[in-house]
């Protein structure tokens, strides 16, 4: 394993824990919330790099001690024999990490081909990540939604956030990071009076949410215009122009919000929303700039590829990226949704670990 690497992040763990040892850090909450995001983050690294540390200190006294008394000999080979799982767990942290997996996330759900049923399936979608969410005792926000006449949406931005800062820097996006793409679903629609199985799709897009420091935006790069909110069928929610499109100029980015009931609230949401799709876009031009490697991992899947399917008949759920499938389609979405989760980022564990030879060299 790359010991520079070790050492320079275990230099970073120190000067993090110095800083937030400063009572004048807490002056800026934001700072000081990114600060300890960070050192939650390298703290399973130092915690291991401690314990190996420690083993391979314990194996060098007992050699010394059974070489003077052979007693000792038992106890060094088992100490000996529990070292490989220390390395390679030292080994699996020092993975490089995704740079925004301990940020909260905002989730984009649009129902796609298939109409009303489409929109019910976008719905059931929104359902079974905030039962998740609620799972993982995070929590939840509709910023933005628009509903459908049967009860679906047919589009809609939800917010997910931890509780404070998230165990060992793995916040929301860690884990959810994944969903984002195609989602098919098979079933017999509510408007089907034949009984016919179809098909269709919704899309999902996950964004890291992103903080003041991460996003620069010019004003003068904005265009907002205002309008009436409406809800389903077109009536209206209210009699002001209280909904606000917002236009990013540089990039063509659009976003609409309607759910507040004043026009300054829908602007500080269309804003939360525009400035998690700049930082994907930046995020998107850095990883069409990685080398083949980095590409080929699970997290980076073109978000135009059909991801998962969901097919109601044989309550199963498939997973298209790495060949998952599982018949407890009901559970993942009541919200059960960490064993294709957890088969996702061990592909991707694997895929970094491949990619990085070193990562595993002793």
């Amino acid at each position: 394993m790359s010991s520079e690497r070790l050492a320079a992040l275990l230099d970073e763990y120190a000067q993090l824990e110095k800083r937030l040892a400063d009572p004048a850090i807490h002056a800026d909450q934001s700072v000081a919330r990114r600060v300890g995001r960070r050192y939650a983050e390298l703290s399973p690294l130092h915690k291991a790099a401690d314990e190996l540390e420690q083993a391979r200190a314990d194996l060098a006294a007992a050699r010394e001690l059974a070489a003077e008394d052979p007693s000792f000999a038992g106890e060094a080979e088992s100490i000996a024999a529990g070292l490989p799982a220390l390395e390679e767990r030292l080994a699996e942290l020092l993975i490089p990490r995704d740079p925004h997996d301990a940020k909260d996330v905002i989730v984009e759900i649009k129902a796609g081909e298939g109409g009303e049923e489409s929109a019910l399936f976008a719905g059931d979608l929104l359902r079974m990540y905030t039962r998740y969410a609620e799972r993982r005792g995070w929590l939840t926000e509709v910023i933005d939604a628009q509903d459908s006449d049967l009860g679906g949406v047919k589009d809609v931005s939800l917010a997910i956030k931890t509780k404070g800062v998230p165990e060992g820097g793995n916040g929301v996006w860690s884990r959810l990071k994944w969903e984002g793409g195609v989602h098919r679903v098979q079933r017999v629609p509510v408007t089907e009076s034949q009984g016919r199985i179809h098909t269709s799709a919704a899309g999902v897009l996950v964004l890291p949410e992103a903080e003041d420091v991460d996003v620069t935006i010019d004003p003068n790069d904005l265009r907002i215009d205002v309008f009436r909110s409406s809800g389903p069928g077109g009536q209206s929610v209210n009699t002001t122009d209280s909904a606000v499109r917002i236009t990013h100029v540089p990039t063509g980015i659009v976003v609409s919000c309607q759910n507040e009931k004043s026009q300054l609230q829908n602007r500080e949401q269309a804003m939360r929303i525009l400035r998690a799709r700049l930082l994907a876009a930046a995020q998107e031009q850095a990883d069409a700039a990685a080398s083949d490697a980095r590409k080929a991992q699970v997290r980076t899947v073109d978000r135009s590829e059909r991801i998962r399917t969901y097919n109601f008949p044989q309550n199963r759920i498939t997973d298209h990226r790495i060949g998952y499938t599982a018949y407890n389609l009901d559970l993942a979405l009541a919200g059960e949704l960490d064993g294709v989760l957890d088969a996702l980022a061990d592909a991707d564990r694997a895929a970094r670990l491949a990619a990085d030879p070193e990562l595993t060299r002793r």
